[in-house]
Formats: structure tokens, C-alpha cells, sequence
């Protein structure tokens, strides 16, 4: 629960400092004891995360960008043995993207590879006009793919990057499995 919870901060603490480069514009809200004006957000935000591990992640993102839409890509490792995997994206829930900013979040960036494919999958849903990439930690290999394969105007987000990946791609020394850490061991 711990976890899950610090994931889900960080998420919170992103969303804040990356709604600090949103357009706002000024609206009129009426109150039960009068109208005011207000600053409101006027990119059409949807938020997309990787499940399981992303959950806490798009959580936080979620209490800051209360009104934004949600998309859901179930991705996951297939090993082919103890070090070699492909990434499988078996489905998408997802509104269109198209013109709008996506927030892509996944608690760890290690290859770049679940990303790279699940924005990929999102693409079916249109194209955005702004893509905000937000990870907890990242490693070094994946920030520079990140890099290399995303369009030029993509803003990665990172809390902490760490300098290395194993023998089986996992970031070190990372934090672990973060869908085992937030919800248990899968069956």
C-alpha cells in the first residue's frame, strides 16, 4: 500500500509541475453564492497509462487533471527465454486523441519498447497535438531512445534516472517490478 501510494504522489507532484506548461484560458463559474472568473485549462487533456504497474501513476496524474479523459494500453513482456522478450500489446481503451495532449505515464522506462508500442497503439485513435511522456524512474538506455524514436516536440518526464539496465532489462539498481510492488505477485 505504501508503494502505491508514493507512486501515486509522484504522479500528483508531475501532474502540478507539468500543468505549469498547459494554456489556460478565463472562464466564468458560477458558485451558489455568485459567479466568478477562473483560470482553467484549455488543452483537452487525456490521460493514458500502461496497465497494471501505471494505475497509482495515472492516479495521481487523475487528481490534478480531474476533468481529462482516460486511455488504458494492456502491454507486458513475452519472453522468448530467461533474457530475450518481445513486447505485446494485446488491447486499448481509448478515446480519440486527435488534436488533443496526451499524457502518456508508465512508472518505469527501462528499453523504451512499451512505450514506444503503446503510443504506437494509441496512434490508431488519432494524433495528438501534444505528447507528454511521465515516468518515475528511467534508465539512461531508455531516456535516449525515448529520444531517437518519438517525435522531436515530446517532453519526457523523469523523477530519477538511473544509469544502467541488466542482463534482463530491468533498470538498476530501479526499484523492482513496480505492478508486483503496488498490487502483489501476478498469479
Amino acid at each position: 500500500m505504501r508503494f502505491r501510494r508514493n507512486v501515486e504522489r509522484i504522479g500528483e507532484i508531475m501532474a502540478y509541475e507539468m500543468s505549469k506548461t498547459f494554456s489556460y484560458c478565463v472562464k466564468d463559474v458560477q458558485t451558489p453564492l455568485g459567479t466568478t472568473r477562473v483560470n482553467t485549462i484549455e488543452d483537452q487533456v487525456v490521460i493514458s497509462t500502461i496497465l497494471r504497474a501505471g494505475l497509482p501513476f495515472h492516479q495521481g496524474f487523475l487528481s490534478y487533471f480531474d476533468q481529462a479523459e482516460n486511455a488504458f494500453v494492456s502491454a507486458y513482456r513475452k519472453y522468448k527465454d530467461a533474457l530475450k522478450f518481445d513486447i505485446h500489446v494485446e488491447y486499448i481503451a481509448a478515446p480519440s486523441i486527435e488534436g488533443k495532449t496526451l499524457i502518456l505515464t508508465d512508472p518505469m522506462l527501462a528499453t523504451g519498447s512499451s512505450l514506444e508500442l503503446s503510443y504506437g497503439a494509441l496512434l490508431t485513435r488519432g494524433k495528438p497535438a501534444n505528447l507528454h511522456l511521465a515516468t518515475v524512474i528511467a534508465s539512461q538506455q531508455g531516456v535516449d531512445y525515448v529520444k531517437a524514436c518519438f517525435p522531436q516536440d515530446t517532453t519526457l518526464w523523469c523523477a530519477a534516472i538511473d544509469p544502467e539496465l541488466d542482463a534482463h532489462s530491468y533498470i538498476v539498481p530501479g526499484l523492482g517490478d513496480a505492478g508486483d510492488l503496488a498490487y502483489g505477485e501476478k498469479l
